[in-house]
């Protein structure tokens, strides 16, 4: 049973962020604190994937804009408590290098979405713990989830781009 491995995602060894353009000029960063995930299977490229973040774990170094962030203008996190993301896809590039699809669901809206995917490679830590690692990166638009709040600047454009880019540095250990 090639596929019956599975493997949990370490929110320890793992970080989850995002960075959005503010007043067009600079970034804004953030991360989010919660955080689960599963892969299905031995064969990455094949395996289902899913992650689950909690909305409520929003973390930008400022405690106004994180409650704002909370509030129905943005992720409305008590009514739509998770952030999920299914896999349905893998496009292989090369050994270490993939694109992967699935779908993505904030705040009760679904939308396809492509993630690049850096496979770090496999490693057994000191406690005999298999692990395997990536760097996943992409690009959203957050009006496509109903995250349309935002704020006209008198020198022309908005306060908050619809562009997010979004980084994540995982590593999963294996079941026994």
């Amino acid at each position: 049973m090639a596929n019956s491995a599975k493997w949990v995602l370490d929110p320890s060894h793992s970080e989850i962020s995002f960075k959005v353009k503010h007043l067009m000029i600079s970034n804004v960063k953030g991360q989010f604190t919660s955080f689960s995930g599963n892969i299905e299977g031995e064969d990455f490229t094949n395996a289902p994937i899913s992650v689950s973040i909690a909305t409520n774990s929003i973390h930008t170094n400022d405690e106004g804009r994180d409650g704002h962030l909370k509030s129905g203008d943005f992720f409305d996190a008590e009514a739509f408590p998770e952030i999920t993301f299914s896999s349905t896809s893998v496009q292989v590039i090369d050994e270490d290098n993939f694109k992967l699809l699935g779908q993505l669901k904030i705040k009760g809206v679904s939308n396809p979405v492509t993630l690049d995917v850096e496979f770090g490679g496999i490693g057994t830590d000191p406690w005999g713990n298999q692990k395997a690692a990536f760097s996943v990166s992409g690009k959203i638009k957050r009006s496509d989830f109903g995250l349309n709040w935002n704020a006209a600047l008198e020198t022309g454009g908005v306060l908050v781009s619809d562009e997010v880019r979004l980084s994540a540095d995982v590593q999963f250990v294996k079941q026994a």
